[in-house]
């Protein structure tokens, strides 16, 4: 007797708890790595891939493209990363991940999705790889060159313009951090977004409250966000980030005229209590000595 389809709570569940396992064997591997966002995020990358994204059914795990140099006329062979999210038809979505240095997160997330190849992340920072730590418009899952951060959501705002000209179905989903708000070309972009009345657009914040430097607020205070963010003629919805299904029957909301901004509060320390030892600097994991490595070793074999 076959076992019962699994529904897609229970889906984005393992999906969460698999993303942080990956790459947190990544980092003990690699002694580093972008374990905080992980930790995060899960949740969101989780939603994003067995619920919220209307992508292409996938056509099973692929191997991970070359990097075969940069766009050119001469460059037949170039490509997006976009080819793991499957074709750009209207009527599918449309992802962008704005803060590249969760391109770990997003690799894990694409092989628990049955989307890449399970020894995908041995390919990271390779040569002529196109797996990268901080990820480009080439890399796995990924359309365009994000880059400083900042960057992602004015893109985005330029390809959901395109699409709403075309009259086209599809989306444009953003996923992006806190921290990026603290930038002027954010505003621009939201101003830009507003003005053309772009509610096809969904854009997903991890409100983790950290950065490079420490918290956002000891950086640059970003609050109100979500009172700043309806100023400029956002639809915002704030909630627990670590909830999947509230993260679904927001970004699943039908538009009216405005763009959906979902601010996810979430934990940089979830599913991995013992990362709080390092606040306030969470933003890369490295271990200090054996005995602190040997502690996250002991954490991963006890993860489900």
């Amino acid at each position: 007797m076959s076992k019962p389809e699994l529904s897609w709570q229970e889906k984005a569940k393992q999906m969460a708890a698999g993303i942080r396992k990956r790459v947190l064997e990544h980092t003990i591997k690699n002694n580093g790595g972008y374990m905080s966002q992980a930790c995060s995020s899960a949740e969101i990358f989780a939603a994003l891939y067995c619920r919220i994204l209307k992508l292409e059914p996938s056509k099973g795990p692929a191997d991970p493209k070359p990097y075969t140099g940069v766009p050119s006329v001469s460059n037949e062979k170039y490509s997006t990363g976009a080819y793991m999210n499957g074709a750009k038809k209207p009527e599918y979505d449309r992802f962008i991940l704005s803060p590249t240095h969760y391109s770990l997160v997003l690799y894990a997330a694409l092989i628990e999705s049955g989307r890449m190849a399970e020894n995908a992340l041995e390919q990271i920072n390779k040569d002529g790889s196109s797996v990268e730590m901080i990820g480009a418009e080439h890399s796995p899952g990924m359309e365009v060159m994000t880059g400083s951060l900042g960057q992602g959501l004015g893109q985005a705002a330029g390809i959901a313009l395109a699409r709403k000209m075309k009259k086209e179905e599809g989306r444009v989903v953003v996923m992006m951090s806190d921290g990026e708000f603290q930038i002027g070309m954010t505003w621009e972009s939201m101003q830009f977004i507003s003005h053309h009345k772009l509610d096809n657009i969904v854009i997903i914040v991890d409100v983790n409250k950290q950065q490079c430097d420490g918290t956002v607020n000891s950086v640059m205070k970003i609050d109100p966000l979500d009172k700043r963010l309806e100023a400029f003629g956002a639809r915002v919805f704030k909630l627990y980030g670590h909830n999947i299904n509230e993260l679904a029957s927001r970004a699943e909301l039908r538009p009216d005229g405005r763009p959906l901004v979902i601010l996810a509060e979430t934990d940089p320390c979830q599913g991995l209590h013992i990362l709080s030892a390092n606040a306030p600097k969470l933003h890369y994991l490295r271990f200090k000595n054996d005995a602190e490595k040997a502690m996250y070793e002991k954490a991963l074999r006890e993860m489900v």
